[in-house]
This record gives structure tokens, C-alpha cells and sequence, in this order.
């Protein structure tokens, strides 16, 4: 009787105390380690999102402040170039495309051009000095580094200092016309104050800057080209003229494109110089000096919006022009 009332009694109990058990035990434990893995899953999914997010957020501001400083001012000069306005009255009268009619007829302001002419015919004098240099300089030469760093050093100064060391060099009685005297010339021209020739003197200044950036730009296209293909020039007995033609002159093209393009850009927007040296007198005037007179001096916004417009496109069409000529095909030297 014992045996009978006491075994169903532990079979019967121990089997809902196991499940319970089963329950207590492995049910709670079990159901963190699912919240666990559900936490788990999402996690990854937003790491990733905001790894797809973040490089975009690094550049946001960077946007939003060319967006801002650049492209937002360049579409309102568009639209002041289509107004008479003195930049100060809240009155603004549209007069379509009058500016514009007046940069290309009225002789004081489409004859500024005429001026970058003198820049733009320098910039070729400044290329072939350095493209000689670079030439020469990229072969081995006794004191090469030296030389390299005088003739890059120019570009590296300030265009105002340049400016105030050139005004006393060019000036009556200045350093050039000391060292003229010198060799017997007693009565000097007037380097800035002779308006035939005030434009050669700051073109041969802003000549004597720039040519080192183009020195550099030639000086690493030709020593980008493989030593072994100027060996083989050597093998089959071509001198240092024909290695240039054949091997140096075609491995510089697009080098020589940008530098038309920087040339083209750089006669047209010279301003540092000239108003340093001479204030824009005796002719030295430049097309960005112009304009700003226009706009600060005669407070006529919208022709100097035009002004700046016009030669925006100038360039745009100048740069399309050179692509057309100098477009990017592959040069094969081997």
C-alpha cells in the first residue's frame, strides 16, 4: 500500500515539476538571450546606415559653403548683370542687355582687353623660358636642385611684395637705372610712367613670377617619362634636340594645354601688379581693375557684373578651344 500511494505520487509530481523546472529555468533564461539576438540584428543594420551616412556628412558643410560663398553669388551676378543698379539703393531698374551692349561698344571698357593682350603674349615668353629650364634641369646638371629652387622661388612671395620690390626697381633713379648707368646709358626710359612701355614692365615682372609654376609643372611631366625610353634614345644615337622633339615635347602635351589655359585665365584676371605699381594709371588699367572701379568707384553694379560675366565666358570658351585642340588622348612613348 505504501509502495502503490508512494510510487504514482513521484512519478505523477516529478513529471509537472520537470516541466516546470524546464519553464523556470530555461524560459527566462532563454528569452533575454532572444532579445539579445534580436538587439544583435538590428545593431549591424544601423552601424551600417550610418557608415553609408557619414561620408556624406563630412562633406555637407564643405557644400554647403561652396554652395553658399560660390555658386550662389555667381547666379546673383548673372542677375545683377541684367540691372542698373548702384549696390546701395533698394532701387533696382531691369534693363536686360544693355550692359552687355556696353562692354563690347564703349571703347573705356572693352579697350581694357587690349591690355591682357600684353599678359597673354608675355605668358608664352614666361612657358618657353620654363619649359628650356625644365628641359635642361631634367638631365643631370652640376647644382640642378640649386637652380631649380631660384627659379621656383619667385612664385612662392607674395604678389604685393613683388610688387613693391619691382615699383623701386622701375622707379627714376631706382636699381635698374643704376645698374644702366653703369654700362653708359644716362637718360632711361620711364618704366612706368611712359605709357608706351609701362605695360612691357609689368608684364616682365608678372613673367618674372609666374614662370617658376610653370617650370615645375614641365619639370614633373618630363621626369614622369621612363628613364629607359631616353636610353634607348641614346642607343640609336638621338642628341638632346631630338630627344625633346620626339620623346619630351609629345609626353608634355596635356602639361601644355593647362598651361594655355592658366595662361589664357592668368592675362585676363591680373590684378596684384599693375595696382600696385601704377594704380591702373597710364594705361595699365586690366580688366579686373576695371570692374572693380566700375562697381567701388562708379558704383555701377550691374555693368561691372557684366564685365565679370563677359569674361567668365572668355575663359569657358577658351578652355572649350584648347579641349578641342589638346584633347586627353593617351601618349605612347613606347
Amino acid at each position: 500500500m505504501s509502495v502503490t500511494a508512494t510510487g504514482p505520487d513521484p512519478i505523477g509530481v516529478s513529471g509537472p515539476l520537470h516541466g516546470a523546472a524546464d519553464v523556470g529555468l530555461h524560459g527566462p533564461a532563454a528569452s533575454p538571450r532572444r532579445r539579445r539576438r534580436r538587439r544583435g540584428g538590428s545593431g549591424p543594420a544601423g552601424r551600417g546606415f550610418l557608415s553609408a551616412v557619414t561620408p556624406y556628412l563630412f562633406i555637407l558643410l564643405a557644400v554647403g559653403l561652396l554652395l553658399l560663398l560660390t555658386y550662389l553669388p555667381a547666379v546673383n551676378m548673372v542677375w545683377y548683370s541684367f540691372l542698373k543698379w548702384n549696390g546701395i539703393s533698394p532701387r533696382q531698374t531691369f534693363v536686360g542687355f544693355d550692359n552687355y551692349v556696353e562692354v563690347f561698344t564703349d571703347p573705356a571698357v572693352f579697350g581694357v582687353f587690349l591690355v591682357s593682350l600684353y599678359y597673354f603674349l608675355g605668358s608664352f615668353v614666361q612657358m618657353a623660358i620654363a619649359l628650356y629650364f625644365a628641359a635642361l634641369l631634367s638631365f643631370k646638371t652640376r647644382f640642378s636642385s640649386f637652380f631649380r629652387g631660384v627659379i621656383f622661388f619667385p612664385y612662392l612671395i607674395n604678389g604685393v611684395a613683388i610688387g613693391f620690390v619691382f615699383l623701386y626697381l622701375f622707379q627714376p633713379g631706382g636699381t635698374l637705372d643704376t645698374v644702366l648707368s653703369w654700362v653708359g646709358v644716362q637718360h632711361p626710359p620711364q618704366w612706368l610712367g611712359d605709357a608706351s612701355i609701362a605695360n612691357l614692365s609689368l608684364t616682365a615682372t608678372s613673367v618674372w613670377r609666374f614662370t617658376g609654376l610653370n617650370f615645375v609643372l614641365f619639370l614633373g611631366a618630363i621626369q614622369s617619362i621612363p628613364g629607359e625610353i631616353y636610353e634607348a634614345a641614346e642607343l640609336d644615337g638621338a642628341n638632346r634636340w631630338q630627344q625633346f622633339w620626339s620623346l619630351i615635347f609629345p609626353g608634355i602635351r596635356r602639361i601644355i594645354g593647362l598651361s594655355f589655359i592658366l595662361a589664357v585665365a592668368g592675362s585676363l584676371s591680373v590684378y596684384e601688379i599693375p595696382l600696385i605699381m601704377t594704380g591702373g594709371a597710364n594705361g595699365t588699367a586690366t580688366f579686373v581693375i576695371q570692374t572693380l572701379q566700375t562697381a567701388f568707384q562708379y558704383h555701377a553694379v550691374g555693368l561691372a557684373s557684366a564685365m565679370a560675366v563677359v569674361l567668365l565666358a572668355i575663359v569657358l570658351v577658351v578652355t572649350w578651344i584648347q579641349r578641342r585642340v589638346f584633347p586627353d588622348e593617351k601618349v605612347e612613348l613606347s
